[in-house]
């Protein structure tokens, strides 16, 4: 099976490149060859490639950044996803999108199902929104993978950052009312391969969600990290109005992820489990 992978250097895109093994062979894209920014390179892309699947990992993800560079990020997360999907549609060739959890406002205390209404708070949520109706406006054959809390050795991420600042402070004060489901970069690369071959070999789509289990909060997930890693830091539960950000934050990030279970067998990872992983990968055990 030939995979384009839209994306080469973020957290996921470097997992599916490393889970790519047997019959799979991926051909990556980076921003000089994709430049997410150009609808119009994106579809000229598009119509050349020799591909069983399309994954898209690209996304413009700067969440307060994006309130002030809405131009952009419309052009990453909507504008060229459209020409993505249409081209992609029109060659008969499936697409993987993933998208988040910000597409949700994060009201209420339950899990959110794929089917939920969707009210995102700020521009980040809305451009993502956007290019997810452009996936299904195009009429292809697609999977929408919503998903939140990313982490891994590789890139920017919550867990790198905790280890960062566990060098110099002895305490710290984090978020403790936003809850949702870290989730390890190598399973949505893992589950992204599993669903394009399903998509592939002629299985239906739609939209799904998958994050890590158990949900936990930021001061929650922060204690484990601290936890495994053997770093001696004290934390302090804070509110989100504690921590104030350009971009407003969902407090729930849960997601329903029975779905893609029952329709791809694919089931949320302990994200404690893989946390150990990848602190073994960082050296930091």
């Amino acid at each position: 099976m030939k995979i384009a992978l839209f994306g080469k250097t973020g957290q996921v895109a470097t997992e599916v490149q490393r889970r790519a093994s047997g019959d799979v062979e991926v051909q990556t894209f980076d921003r000089e060859q994709a430049d997410f920014r150009d609808p119009d390179a994106i579809s000229r892309l598009a119509r050349s490639l020799d591909a069983d699947a399309i994954i898209n990992a690209v996304a413009y993800t700067a969440v307060d950044k994006a309130e002030e560079d809405k131009a952009t990020a419309d052009l990453v997360n909507h504008l060229s996803v459209r020409a993505l999907a249409a081209t992609a549609a029109d060659r008969k060739i499936p697409l993987v999108h993933i998208s988040t959890d910000y597409i949700f406002d994060g009201s209420g205390t339950q899990p959110r199902p794929p089917e939920a209404p969707a009210s995102p708070l700020g521009v980040y949520g809305a451009t993502k929104l956007a290019g997810e109706q452009a996936v299904r406006d195009c009429a292809g054959t697609y999977v929408i993978l919503r998903t939140s809390w990313v982490f891994s050795a590789h890139g920017s991420n919550f867990l790198k950052t905790m280890l960062r600042l566990a060098k110099t402070h002895g305490s710290l004060r984090i978020v403790a009312d936003q809850i949702g489901g870290p989730t390890p970069a190598s399973a949505i690369a893992a589950a992204t391969i599993d669903i394009a071959r399903a998509l592939s070999n002629g299985q239906s789509g739609g939209t799904y969600h998958f994050t890590g289990s158990p949900d936990a909060s930021w001061s929650e997930f922060a204690r484990e990290i601290f936890r495994q890693s053997g770093a001696r830091v004290d934390v302090t539960d804070i509110a989100t109005a504690d921590y104030p950000t350009s971009a407003r934050r969902p407090l729930n990030s849960c997601l329903d992820c029975e779905s893609l279970a029952r329709d791809f067998g694919v089931s949320r990872p302990d994200w404690r489990v893989a946390l150990a992983d990848v602190l073994k990968e960082l050296g930091a055990t």
